[in-house]
């Protein structure tokens, strides 16, 4: 399934499957690029997709 998500009047596909979860490590790694200023906004992006797939925490 494939769904559009606008980011900044530029519409990007969001590739969506049942049962995909991020690991611990990959979502540590993704948390630590949203946080650093210097990262491209691309490499935002992606690490926020990655988070979306990671459960929330109990």
């Amino acid at each position: 399934m494939v769904i559009g998500a606008n980011f900044g009047g530029k519409t990007m596909p969001k590739h969506v499957s049942k049962g995909e979860v991020t690991s611990k490590r990959a979502a540590s790694a993704a948390a630590k690029v949203l946080r650093n200023p210097k990262s491209s906004k691309a490499a935002k992006t992606a690490s926020a997709s990655a988070l979306t797939q990671r459960p929330n925490k109990k």
